[in-house]
């Protein structure tokens, strides 16, 4: 059968983008920090105002070249567009929910909060460092964690020199916390 019989999935229910980055518990804010919004914010803005415009451009370029069933250009511009338009809505849903949290504002305190970078040493002596961020922002190759991981979890509302117990794969493990930083308050842009 030909492909300009066939419909492609258009009306996929994957908006959460599953596999990218985790879903949100039913019920909780999406605790993001001031940096973070705005670079979910400077996302959405790029797609919506640079590159869907882009793309609609090619895939209008692209059909008036006849045959849209063999047009290479149409039919990657329309997955392009698909994929756009699920990561439009992704962020926008994420905004919408997104509670922001300014950590500077617990700057010199020795208690862990979200936006915390927690220096801890676990039962086996093995010294960490580690930053609690939101679900959205977290980058584990920088030394970041969602504040839901199970270490984040722990944590939260922890004191320097406080030992907590901590679920992790091969069993409960105990760390110390040794220190907490917060990040300087940032000048606003007036």
């Amino acid at each position: 059968m030909s492909k300009a019989f066939t419909k492609e999935s258009d009306d996929a229910e994957d908006d959460d983008e599953s596999g990218v980055l985790p879903s949100m518990p039913v019920g909780v804010k999406n605790y993001v920090t001031p940096a973070g919004y705005a670079a979910l914010r400077a996302e959405l803005l790029s797609l919506l105002d640079v590159e869907r415009p882009k793309v609609v451009d090619i895939v209008s370029w692209a059909a008036k070249n006849g045959d849209r069933s063999e047009n290479g250009d149409y039919l990657y511009g329309k997955k392009r567009l698909r994929e756009i338009d699920r990561r439009i809505r992704f962020l926008s849903k994420r905004l919408d929910i997104a509670e922001v949290v300014d950590p500077s504002v617990h700057r010199g305190a020795d208690q862990v909060f979200f936006g915390a970078t927690v220096r801890y040493v676990n039962s086996r002596d093995e010294e960490r460092t580690i930053t609690i961020k939101g679900v959205d922002e977290s980058d584990s190759s920088a030394g970041e964690i969602s504040w839901i991981a199970p270490m984040a979890r722990a944590l939260l509302g922890a004191r320097v020199g406080d030992e907590v117990r901590v679920q992790t794969p091969a069993g409960i493990d105990l760390v110390e916390v040794l220190s907490v930083q917060y990040p300087a308050a940032r000048a606003s842009a007036n």
